[in-house]
């Protein structure tokens, strides 16, 4: 009867090891669970910050057209002609801040954001005139693509496409001496399209009267 009672003991003592081995596995499973469903909760939160990003970005385009097409009509005393002549630049004046529009395929290889060497040479132009007629004025780089999507490039849209290219003209201004408190950067990418793909596809640099 005492050994009986020493065989079942031993069956008790095995179940309670396996019901333990079985209740790790499964905290391991819940808390693999758990990490899963946190790390799509974060990828969501990160697509939605994203989608907000952009939809703000084109709000602001939106308000940044209407105002441009309200000022354009607006007498102004400022003065593009010194811009003329320039390769690939068209130079305008809204109301008085002037815009100087550099064509996107002057300026860069096709989904590139690099400038490209001979560009440099309307770049530098621009500068010299930016230091000599507009020194100490606040300056905004702005960067525009076309309404095409992104197929073959780095850049995953055309709102970071637009940016990058902003930003590598923004560095060039400041490589030619220019003060990098002074100039902001800004992306619009295919929010303000002109009437043709190649127009549209520019790199702006804003001269702002304060």
């Amino acid at each position: 009867m005492k050994k009986t009672w020493i065989v079942f003991g031993g069956i008790a003592l095995l179940a309670l090891v396996a019901g333990c081995d079985s209740s790790t596995q499964k905290q391991n499973g819940t808390l693999l669970s758990e990490n899963e469903t946190l790390k799509q909760q974060l990828a969501d939160r990160n697509s939605a910050l994203e989608q907000a990003d952009r939809e703000k970005q084109a709000a602001l385009a939106r308000a940044t057209a209407a105002e441009s097409q309200k000022t354009a009509a607006e007498p102004t005393n400022a003065d593009t002609g010194a811009f003329a002549g320039i390769e690939g630049v068209t130079a305008t004046a809204q109301g008085a801040d002037i815009h100087v529009s550099i064509e996107g395929d002057v300026l860069f290889d096709s989904g590139k954001d690099s400038v490209r060497t001979n560009a440099k040479k309307s770049l530098d132009k621009i500068v010299a005139i930016l230091k000599d007629n507009y020194a100490g004025k606040r300056i905004d780089v702005a960067g525009f693509t076309d309404v095409d999507p992104i197929k073959y490039s780095a850049f995953k849209d055309n709102y970071y496409l637009g940016f990058g290219r902003a930003y590598s003209v923004r560095e060039y201004l400041i490589s030619k001496g220019m003060d990098s408190k002074m100039i902001s950067l800004s992306s619009f990418g295919p929010d303000a399209p002109l009437d043709t793909k190649a127009k549209s596809r520019r790199v702006e640099i804003v001269v702002v009267s304060e």
